[in-house]
């Protein structure tokens, strides 16, 4: 149905209609509403043909939409209002290149549909959707349904796809979503392929959906399961657009020059909203160029028996999510599809770019609106997803913000939303207004620095930026609107992290920023670059301590329990002039720069231990995630501007937390009355306390230490 106005609008619509004088004029069948449409072919069945509307946001329809079985017969629906005519390409197999051919029939509200009376399930099928402005109807792309529940991808450019009719039922054996108040929340943030792909895995399935879960393996589930953290973010996991243009060539105008590995590996080009990437269920050993991925559609299954095996283990799923753009590369989406309708665009209908990514979805349209609420309802119901990570949360519109969560937690009371607060802006504090968590920048540049020469942060015994002690205090208690500074109306919408997929990892900021390592210089030996020396060692463990003991929800990324180095290999047969090197930007690399490998986390197992005896602390400590701002108080340390002490009172139980940034000198601390119990200190960290002190204590530089008295 068509959105409703008042009575108001329809007199200016008369009016302006009865100027234009080329129109005809139509009301629905309420009779409240009146449309400007051109060539009504055929009214009875709602049917017409280069419709135009005064305004594109009056379009709507509650329509079921997709392809789905209704009464043994096929339906597929698809709302593209722009369109003059739309055909219903049904392929007999994968490979099929002569397929039947349907025109479509098109409603008043811009959904365009056509039935066969035959069960399709697990056929093929695209659409060939026409516009007034297209010059060669022979040439149109086939267009993937934005509601294909699953996708078979070619591997090529430009990343064809066909749409599957997908029906099938799934046995959860009553699985059930992961509650889990934000505040107790250790995410993991992973790629799915990375966490398997690298040989000391040891998995007979490495990079997949299966690999991840091999209960035999080293890597993956296991290993995760053992770090402690208690939610997996999956880097994006919906269908996407993985092959890039040639290196050094053109393709539909656009040249590359800066990726010559032709692949977008992290996945942040969506192409299917609702169906999930075979990119993670193919045998990677045996791809080919020009093959088809995902035929089968088993990778809907395969991603449901990963996420019902993370929550046998207790472990919540994330999926980070891209609503915001879609690939530049591929061709047969909504670009295709309705470009006016579904981009935000110039005055010159070119897309609007604020992604940096070349075009922005418009996601206040109510159609598209929709289909993101949709989505995310989707992957909540059909897939047992827990929460969702927003990439680019800011180019979502507010309205849409406060709709997803609103229906969200109809469903699941207790789902995550958390997002990057930027994009088109940069606004933590309206999404904590909305209930939304988003990720705290501050706390990340505050703590590490925000690069890794010049703006050196507090681990280093540097103040970056407009950075300071009361800002660190801010950070211990949520960043919270409390502080003068602070961002959240809440602390469990902080999220703290010092490391992502972006960017540097947190050991190789600290090697370079440390001025152990020169990014400059080729890494000869990666083994002997991943070995941390004893200021590395002492500098990642300071700032996971002062993370790990933060209020809020805490984020890692894969490997820094470890201070993992992304160093592209030197001997790979691409021609990447940055071999060698330490990779701050591995988007496009499906190789070892990216895998997780587990010879390097016994290579630093002592960091490694480290780190999950500070998560083993935190899940067990509650102070450290529910402590009150009243009952946090913090000790002034005159002489040392890098120091930091404060005292939680909380429940039975007081704890007493030291940190000396301070890169040269000791800094002595005076202890509350009473003997304390040493839960981690700079070498050691363990429910298990390692020693006893009282009335003063004597921190090196760069150390902290957790004391209990319980």
């Amino acid at each position: 149905m068509h959105l409703k106005t008042g009575s108001g609008m329809h007199i200016k619509k008369i009016i302006l209609l009865l100027l234009l004088g080329s129109t005809t004029i139509c009301n629905n069948l309420e009779g409240e509403n009146l449309y400007v449409h051109e060539n009504i072919i055929d009214k009875s069945n709602k049917s017409k043909t280069n419709t135009v509307t005064q305004n594109l946001d009056e379009y709507y329809s509650d329509k079921k939409l997709g392809s789905f079985i209704e009464g043994g017969a096929t339906v597929f629906r698809l709302f593209a209002p722009n369109a003059i005519e739309v055909n219903l390409l049904v392929f007999s197999d994968v490979h099929d290149d002569n397929p039947m051919t349907n025109k479509m029939l098109r409603d008043e509200d811009g959904v365009w549909e056509y039935k066969i009376d035959e069960d399709l399930s697990g056929r093929y099928y695209g659409y060939k959707v026409n516009h007034k402005e297209d010059n060669n109807i022979d040439d149109l792309p086939l267009c993937v349904d934005p509601y294909a529940k699953a996708v078979a991808s070619y591997t090529t450019y430009n990343n064809p796809r066909k749409s599957i009719v997908h029906t099938g039922n799934y046995d959860w054996q009553d699985d059930e979503f992961v509650q889990r108040d934000w505040r107790d929340l250790v995410i993991y943030e992973m790629h799915i392929r990375d966490m398997t792909a690298h040989e000391s895995a040891e998995t007979s399935s490495p990079g997949t959906y299966k690999g991840l879960i091999d209960t035999n393996a080293i890597g993956g589930i296991n290993y995760i399961k053992e770090l402690g953290v208690n939610t997996v973010e999956l880097l994006p996991a919906m269908d996407f657009g993985n092959c890039e243009i040639p290196f050094k060539d053109s393709l539909n105008g656009k040249f590359n020059s800066w990726n010559p590995y032709e692949r977008n590996h992290w996945g942040y080009m969506t192409s299917s909203f609702f169906a999930p990437s075979s990119y993670y269920s193919m045998d990677w050993e045996k791809f080919k160029w020009n093959e088809w991925m995902g035929a089968d559609g088993s990778q809907v299954d395969q991603f449901k028996d990963m996420v019902k095996e993370f929550h046998k283990k207790g472990i919540a799923v994330v999926m980070d999510v891209v609503y915001n753009h879609l690939s530049q590369y591929e061709t047969g989406n909504l670009k295709e599809i309705d470009k006016k309708y579904y981009f935000r665009l110039d005055d010159q209908d070119r897309y609007i770019t604020q992604s940096g990514c070349g075009n922005d979805i418009k996601t206040e349209r109510p159609m598209m609106r929709r289909l993101i609420i949709d989505s995310i309802l989707y992957w909540m119901k059909e897939y047992h997803i827990d929460g969702f990570r927003f990439d680019l949360g800011k180019l979502i519109d507010w309205e849409t913000i406060e709709l997803i969560i609103r229906e969200a937690r109809k469903v699941n009371p207790n789902v995550i939303f958390v997002c990057e607060p930027w994009g088109g802006g940069y606004d933590p504090r309206g999404f904590s207004l909305r209930e939304w968590g988003s990720w705290n920048d501050q706390i990340r540049n505050g703590i590490k620095g925000e690069n890794s020469e010049s703006g050196l942060g507090w681990i280093f015994g540097k103040w970056y930026g407009n950075n300071n002690i009361n800002r660190i205090k801010s950070y211990v208690n949520g960043t919270t609107v409390k502080y003068r500074h602070g961002l959240f109306q809440k602390k469990e919408h902080s999220v703290n992290y010092l490391e992502s997929h972006d960017g540097y990892t947190l050991g190789d900021f600290i090697r370079i920023g440390s001025g152990e390592v020169d990014q400059n210089k080729k890494i000869k030996n990666v083994d002997k670059n991943v070995k941390l020396t004893p200021v590395q060692t002492k500098l990642n463990k300071l700032a996971a301590m002062f993370l790990m003991t933060s209020q809020g929800m805490i984020m890692i990324h894969s490997g820094q329990e470890f201070a993992r180095s992304k160093v592209i290999p030197a001997d790979i047969d691409v021609a990447d002039k940055n071999k060698g090197h330490i990779d701050h930007n591995s988007y496009e690399k499906d190789n070892a720069t990216n895998y997780i490998n587990y010879n390097h986390a016994d290579i630093n197992s002592d960091l490694l231990d480290y780190y999950k005896g500070l998560i083993a602390i935190r899940n067990d400590h509650e102070a450290f995630r529910h402590a009150s701002q009243k009952q946090i108080k913090f000790i002034n340390i005159p002489d040392n501007e890098f120091a930091l002490a404060y005292e939680i009172s909380y429940k039975q139980n007081k704890y007493f937390v030291l940190f000396n940034a301070d890169q040269k000198i000791n800094q002595e601390f005076t202890l509350p009355d009473g003997e304390w119990n040493i839960l981690a200190g700079a070498n050691k960290a363990s429910l298990v306390p390692s020693g006893s002190v009282s009335g003063k204590i004597n921190l090196e530089p760069v150390t902290g230490i957790i004391l209990i008295k319980e």
